[in-house]
């Protein structure tokens, strides 16, 4: 539940600082009269995702079990790679998000009503679908037959919403370069379970081998039915019976990943010029 919790609140939070940068803004320079526009772009993001996730959840019903296994596992491995597009690109680009949503901005009030709900629209709706399709990945995943994950997922997007609203109320100051840093080292982790479990999801699907080839089976030891196992579970989407190439996949990824999430900032990208000062790491809304 606390991996799901996570997502909900990582996914939902970025939606949100989205949505009170656009508002304040448009406070602040006194454009009321582009509210309306902005939250009719908003709604249909919000609209769209919720079709996303709907269509995910209850479209692959009708397909026989082969299929909703390599269309589960495809579609995991693709969240993966989303949310870790992500993650490097908000750690990236957190500090200067403000500024570059005021240029687009400034743009779509120019060129009218239209252009002013596809700013909005398109500022959250990429989010939106990311999380739609991530989230249906992660609760895939974890699914141990009861709402837990569900609920961990809405619990995170209520928080998101909350302490949205706390930053445009000028509430509540952090330093987002810390957050989306340590929280995306965290959705990482929970990333690299769901990219195990899309891969076992091609192995019954006869995709890929190796089914029978288990690394380990401590099913005894930790039961999946136990607190410690539903823990572990929810956590890190523990599997306590995994194939020697889930294994493999989760260790090359996770390690990878981390090691390059984790390297100096200057080794991914160009060296500062001499007596140019360096970017800040850190911004507050």
């Amino acid at each position: 539940m606390f991996g799901n919790y996570l997502i909900g609140l990582r996914e939902g939070l970025e939606a949100s600082l989205v949505v009170c940068i656009l508002i304040a803004y448009l406070v602040k320079t006194e454009r009321r009269d582009a509210l309306r526009p902005i939250w009719i772009g908003i709604g249909i993001a919000v609209a769209v995702a919720l079709g996303f996730g709907f269509a995910l959840t209850f479209g692959s019903q009708e397909l026989s079990f082969e299929a909703q296994e390599a269309l589960g596992g495809s579609l995991s491995i693709l969240a993966v790679g989303l949310v870790t597009w992500m993650v490097f690109w908000m750690r990236r680009t957190a500090r200067h998000l403000k500024t570059e949503l005021h240029g687009k901005l400034d743009a779509a009030l120019q060129m009218g009503t239209a252009a002013l709900v596809a700013t909005a629209f398109l500022a959250v709706g990429r989010e939106g679908l990311e999380t739609a399709l991530f989230v249906w990945a992660s609760v895939r995943a974890s699914n141990d037959g009861t709402h837990g994950p569900l609920i961990g997922v809405l619990l995170g997007l209520l928080t998101a919403v909350v302490l949205g609203w706390l930053f445009y109320r000028g509430a509540l100051k952090i330093n987002l370069a810390k957050f989306f840093t340590w929280t995306g080292a965290m959705l990482v982790v929970v990333a690299a379970g769901v990219l195990a479990y899309g891969v076992h999801d091609l192995q019954e699907a006869q995709f890929l081998g190796g089914l029978s080839s288990l690394a380990f089976d401590i099913s005894n030891t930790i039961p999946q039915d136990s607190w410690y196992g539903t823990l572990l579970k929810g956590v890190f989407n523990f599997q306590p019976d995994p194939t020697v190439l889930q294994v493999t996949v989760w260790l090359l990824y996770l390690i990878a990943t981390l090691a390059v999430f984790f390297a100096p900032s200057g080794l991914l990208s160009r060296k500062p010029k001499p007596g140019a000062q360096a970017p800040r790491e850190s911004a507050e809304v």
